[in-house]
């Protein structure tokens, strides 16, 4: 098969890429700076200079390659997790606009199948995890809200591209080799630096998933049924149970703990929600049908 990967130079990109090439397929990955295409070009892939905002170039570069499958995989996500307030509105930009204009080239020049990243971690799960008829907290404080109606909006349009198959891939928090979560990552400098803290009882549910087994799950969605897949592994876990575990990973001393008012003092709202009302999600669709078998979250194994 013929694929094109946008944002082929995320956190993603590098595994996705081995195992796409792996798998036999042609692959053209878009990404901006010539750093990252070369990179590309050294995992076997054709890198395609581009910029998603540009609709004019998207549709010149999807007619000239016509690929059978678009992985949009587009995010512009900042180097520190510490950061992200300030970057959202570029990655909705981004995401939204520059992902719209390489949906409709998409569509314009036949491709049969659209993939697209969207979230599973603004889910809501109820009393337990969420499923992949779970709704996006687009009712959550501030950003939150923004980005769970970004990921919505982004689920819509995939989802209603007949005749081209649409499949959203709810991913969990990467973890793995160029993620924030990773020894060298920027939010084990942050721990290490006592700048992580836990927020009241830290009952917010987070589901993780290696890059590794993300990239797995989603050369297979290239062919699986369409529609949505949860891809996160099968160990949804507290923040008070996992953020300590992984301060001892990374050899950090213990995160100091807020009490709620403490911490809606020096977080803010949208932090203490973050840090306690995030809801796991349930992997058995992706298990089932894309074959997924994530690893065990190594600071807890």
């Amino acid at each position: 098969m013929k694929i094109f990967v946008a944002g082929a130079s995320g956190a993603l990109g590098r595994p996705l890429i081995t195992q796409l090439r792996a798998a036999g397929h042609e692959v053209w990955g878009m990404a901006h700076r010539p750093e990252s295409l070369t990179a590309l070009e050294k995992l076997g892939a054709q890198g395609v200079k581009g910029d998603a905002l540009d609709r004019e170039a998207i549709f010149t570069l999807m007619a000239q390659i016509r690929p059978d499958v678009v992985i949009d995989q587009l995010t512009s996500l900042p180097a520190s997790p510490f950061d992200l307030p300030k970057r959202l509105p570029a990655d909705r930009t981004l995401r939204l606009e520059g992902g719209g204009h390489v949906f409709a080239a998409a569509k314009a020049n036949g491709v049969k199948r659209y993939i697209q990243q969207s979230c599973g971690f603004y889910l809501e799960g109820g009393d337990g995890l969420a499923t992949e008829d779970s709704p996006l907290k687009i009712n959550a404080p501030g950003s939150i809200s923004d980005s769970a109606r970004m990921y919505a909006a982004l689920e819509d349009r995939v989802l209603n591209a007949a005749p081209m198959e649409g499949v959203a891939l709810r991913y969990g928090f990467f973890y793995g080799p160029g993620t924030w979560y990773w020894p060298d990552g920027a939010f084990s400098q942050h721990v290490g630096r006592g700048e992580v803290a836990l927020a009241g009882e830290g009952r917010g549910v987070f589901s993780f998933i290696h890059v590794d087994d993300a990239a797995q799950a989603t050369v297979a969605a290239l062919t699986a049924p369409a529609g949505t897949y949860n891809v996160v592994d099968g160990e949804p876990t507290k923040i008070a149970d996992w953020l300590p575990a992984y301060a001892q990973w990374v050899h950090a001393p213990p995160p100091p703990r807020l009490d709620t008012q403490e911490a809606l003092k020096l977080l803010g709202e949208e932090g203490v929600y973050y840090q306690n009302e995030l809801s796991g999600a349930c992997n058995r669709k992706a298990v089932e049908v894309l074959g997924l078998r994530p690893r065990r979250l190594v600071w807890l194994g």
